[in-house]
């Protein structure tokens, strides 16, 4: 927490920055900050005007490091939820995230904020790291699911959840008010839209049984806005191809798919010159990318998210604001040496406002 300077001096700044934005002049943020400093010394924080909020938020997108999909920042859309003190409430609150930014596959990048961080007053906490997040099961032949939720699936039994142990179980919002214990609920399945993969040239490979689910909606990282923070805020875009093909269903330690997907292909695994995996991982993405498309779904290849990378840092230049970034995110997980921006180096410097990782609960 800022002591009454540093967040007077913090404030300042973003409202300043946020109102020239904004296009207001500098005697209404002159006035805006004096109701702030009165506000601070009164109870010890301030409160946000929506404008102020919904502006923030962009700004955070739009200093994000370790995104490539920055150049539709000021598009995202801002849902209000800091009134929101229930865990009921709230679970309808994600779920209204969930069905209006997935919009039919036509998903809309959207954010909730949820209260900030006050003393004295009980905040939501959101557990999952993802609002839709596939369950992960130890069994005695091995992990069922997604290695990655096999944590958090058992606090969700513990919590007395249960499923159908399958590889593709939609995981429940768990909710914590304060200190409260945690609560859970049930995602509606017609809520959850999903994509079944297959590959127009590989008519085995839908006998893999892969799927994965439309909209990637971050969970459990804060949103700092004018030194506040807000502890629950989760925010969408959409998939970039690679998330899927090269790393959810790719990676050893997660779906692990690309030794069954080389069997079906009849390619030869007995030595990594063969280039096996690389040959496998290019089609799996290729069959990630075709079935989106198919259905209707928004997702982007990674060429064409590094050509808009490239346009968000021209139109940052044009506006006198230099592009910090995270190299080792930014870069795609597929053929990284063919996009621009393997080739440059960017600062990686944290900038106000921002999203900011939270402690695992």
């Amino acid at each position: 927490m800022l002591d009454r300077l540093e967040l007077q001096e913090v404030a300042e700044q973003f409202i300043f920055r946020c109102y020239e934005e904004l296009n207001r002049t500098p005697e209404e943020a002159e006035e805006r900050i004096d109701n702030i400093r009165n506000e601070i010394e009164r109870t010890g924080t301030y409160e946000h005007t929506f404008q102020e909020l919904e502006h923030g938020a962009k700004m955070a997108w739009r200093n994000s490091n370790r995104c490539i999909g920055r150049l539709f920042w000021d598009k995202l859309r801002v849902i209000d939820a800091r009134n929101c003190r229930a865990t009921e409430d709230s679970a309808f609150q994600l779920l209204h995230h969930i069905n209006s930014a997935t919009n039919g596959g036509k998903v809309i990048p959207t954010i909730t904020v949820f209260g900030p961080s006050t003393p004295g007053q009980d905040t939501i906490r959101i557990w999952n790291h993802q609002l839709i997040r596939y369950a992960g099961y130890e069994t005695p032949e091995g992990i069922t699911g997604d290695p990655a939720s096999v944590s958090f699936t058992q606090q969700c039994q513990q919590l007395g959840w249960s499923s159908a142990g399958t590889e593709y179980d939609i995981l429940p919002l768990v909710i914590q008010k304060g200190q409260d214990t945690p609560k859970w609920y049930r995602i509606p399945e017609e809520a959850v839209l999903e994509v079944q993969l297959e590959h127009p040239d590989i008519p085995s490979f839908s006998s893999l049984g892969l799927r994965w689910y439309a909209v990637p909606i971050i969970s459990d990282m804060s949103l700092e806005v004018g030194g506040i923070t807000y502890p629950s805020a989760p925010f969408n875009g959409w998939y970039m191809g690679t998330e899927i093909g090269a790393r959810n269903l790719a990676d050893t330690d997660r779906y692990n798919k690309l030794p069954l997907l080389a069997g079906l292909m009849g390619l030869n695994v007995s030595s990594e010159t063969t280039l096996w995996r690389d040959r496998a991982l290019v089609e799996l993405n290729y069959a990630v990318l075709y079935s989106y498309k198919k259905a209707g779904i928004s997702i982007v290849d990674h060429h064409t998210a590094a050509t808009q990378f490239r346009t968000f840092e021209e139109r940052e230049d044009r506006a006198g604001r230099e592009v910090t970034g995270d190299w080792t995110w930014l870069i795609p997980p597929v053929s990284p040496a063919t996009t621009h921006i393997f080739h440059k180096s960017y600062k990686d410097e944290i900038q106000s406002p921002s999203f900011q990782y939270t402690k695992k609960p």
